[in-house]
């Protein structure tokens, strides 16, 4: 695969986002993510931002996601959950976005 180098403007107003929460939406033309900020301690999150992609593009995001925590973990270590923490974010249900 050839690779090719993008020039990338970032405008010096663009603020960086902090998510420690994701839900994720789907139809058959785009995907759909949702990123939040999950306030510690309560029951509440703050929508941080809304990035919506193609399929074609969800499918890239998976492999350069993949091998991006690949080498991370050949870096610095295996990353691992909390095990008690596993059970309990599973049933969550987000309010106020569809």
């Amino acid at each position: 695969m050839a690779t090719r180098e993008i020039s990338v403007n970032i405008p010096g107003d663009l603020d960086p986002v902090y998510s420690n929460r994701i839900q994720i939406a789907y139809k058959e033309d785009e995907f759909t993510f949702l990123f939040l900020h999950e306030i510690p301690g309560t029951n509440q999150a703050r929508a941080k931002a809304i990035v919506s992609i193609s399929p074609r593009h969800a499918k890239n995001l998976v492999e350069v996601l993949a091998k991006s925590v690949a080498d991370y973990e050949q870096k610095f270590g295996q990353i691992t959950a909390p095990a008690a923490a596993q059970p309990q974010e599973s049933n969550v249900t987000i309010r106020g976005y569809s």
